[in-house]
């Protein structure tokens, strides 16, 4: 297949949680990500600066190996993939670098998200910032929890959040 620059790739990836689908450019980068298998609706989230035509590639190299280790339980594989997103707001570009540092099987509450992205009182903007990533799975929204323990949302349905949370609490029983 002719691989061309300027052009984003989808591949998909069967979970237990469902379809895991990643949209990465030509240089293995994240662009976007989510457990769907519509991958135009999913370069819909992409912001319009970064959008690209999409094609289908089967292997996306690092970040298909990163994929299949991280379901094969070596949870930190998917750390090292680089994530491309854009935003207006600093804070939102600031929170998901921060989500990134969120540890496996150490879920943290929006309370604690907003203060470890140094605006403890911007609950809600660290909420939202959730919402709106595009990028699940690379930019870990599914680790944090409400304040009260529980899962609060997720875009791709609470199953799929409990799931990959109780992969990554238990790693060799999912």
């Amino acid at each position: 297949m002719e691989s061309r620059v300027n052009d984003l790739y989808s591949t998909g990836h069967d979970t237990p949680a469902g379809r895991l689908t990643v949209l990465a450019d030509h240089d293995a980068v994240v662009h976007a990500a989510g457990f769907t298998t519509d991958a135009d609706g999913l370069l819909a989230l992409v912001h319009p600066r970064l959008r690209r035509s999409l094609r289908t590639r089967a292997d996306l190299g690092p970040i298909t190996v990163a994929v299949r280790s991280y379901l094969d339980g070596e949870l930190t594989a998917i750390d090292a993939i680089p994530v491309a997103q854009h935003t207006d707001g600093e804070f939102m570009a600031h929170a998901w670098h921060t989500l990134r540092q969120v540890k496996p099987g150490e879920p943290i509450t929006y309370t604690e998200f907003a203060g470890l992205a140094g605006r403890p009182r911007a609950v809600r903007a660290a909420a939202m910032a959730c919402a709106r990533n595009a990028a699940a799975l690379f930019v870990p929204c599914h680790r944090v929890l409400r304040t009260d323990g529980g899962l609060g949302g997720f875009r791709w349905g609470l199953p799929v959040k409990t799931w990959l949370l109780d992969h990554e609490r238990f790693p060799g029983d999912s």
